[in-house]
């Protein structure tokens, strides 16, 4: 068999293994947050957008919504401004929050969206602000301890909780055939601007339209076992065991956990992917390994 034939045998199977999942996800809406390496690298931003573009060419309504932490702590650096964070949250000051503004709803959406559009889609950029559609109330976050004689209020500033969700501009833009593309930037009740965890926005966003899928990009290989393995697949109901036995801990807590809150709250399944992975969006829809874990009700 010549090389030509052999590549055009692996398209045919490839395009057979995915045609079911097409079949399947088509015209139902996937929400997925885009962030870490995957939003760094320039051969994954590429590889994304190609992905993004294939999806609604066959018919699915991709929503995204991105996050660009690294990309706030470059431009404050470069004002000096010093990055503060509490428990991972980036403490945000009116200065902060107008840099973070600048870049999450300005540079980075932008580019996103241009990408998109390089590739033959019709992407569109929006914040949370935009046809008032994250109102948002500010984060009280409380830290408590095992030495703490009674728990601490630490003000964070500008960073914001999800009160409502309004998502009528995202419907009118997928029936007219674009992708909207959300910086997570939420509003108050007298206007002001607040951070939101791009993760938790994501979540919420895909419960309120009904999402078939949430897929969080990480920079992990998903949820992993105790010998470093990628669980495949969790129900929804082992997730409270796979956590007391230290299974999962750190950083994969708050993704579980609003995962799990999309799931119970309707999304039919939430994904946890490698953005490291080329082409991990389509490896995880439209493949029968996937690249992540896939958690169900």
């Amino acid at each position: 068999m010549t090389i030509e034939k052999e590549k055009a045998m692996t398209i045919a199977r490839v395009l057979t293994e995915a045609l079911p999942y097409i079949q399947r996800f088509s015209g139902k809406t996937l929400v997925i947050k885009y962030g870490g390496n995957a939003m760094t690298e320039d051969s994954l931003k590429q590889g994304f957008a190609r992905d993004i573009t294939l999806m609604k060419l066959v018919g699915i309504n991709p929503v995204i919504v991105h996050g660009g932490g690294p990309q706030i702590g470059q431009l404050l650096q470069r004002i000096g401004k010093e990055s503060k964070f509490v428990d991972g949250m980036r403490v945000t000051d009116s200065e902060t929050m107008d840099v973070v503004e600048m870049v999450l709803g300005g540079l980075v959406n932008k580019e996103i969206v241009s990408l998109i559009n390089q590739h033959g889609g019709k992407a569109v950029g929006l914040t949370g602000k935009d046809g008032g559609m994250i109102r948002a109330r500010k984060l009280k976050y409380v830290r408590t301890a095992p030495e703490m004689n009674e728990p601490e209020i630490i003000d964070i500033g500008h960073v914001g909780e999800v009160t409502q969700i309004n998502v009528g501009v995202i419907n009118m833009l997928v029936a007219g055939g674009f992708i909207p593309v959300i910086a997570p930037i939420g509003f108050g009740d007298a206007g002001e601007s607040y951070n939101i965890n791009a993760d938790v926005v994501a979540g919420k966003l895909a419960a309120v339209l009904g999402a078939e899928k949430l897929i969080l990009l990480t920079n992990t290989a998903g949820v992993l076992d105790k010998q470093g393995k990628t669980i495949s697949t969790i129900e929804a109901s082992t997730i409270e065991k796979l956590i007391a036995d230290g299974t999962i801990s750190g950083g994969m807590l708050p993704k579980i956990s609003f995962a799990l809150e999309a799931v119970n709250n309707g999304v039919q399944a939430a994904h946890i992917i490698d953005g490291r992975v080329e082409r991990a969006v389509l490896l995880e829809l439209f493949t029968d390994a996937g690249v992540g874990t896939l958690i169900k009700p």
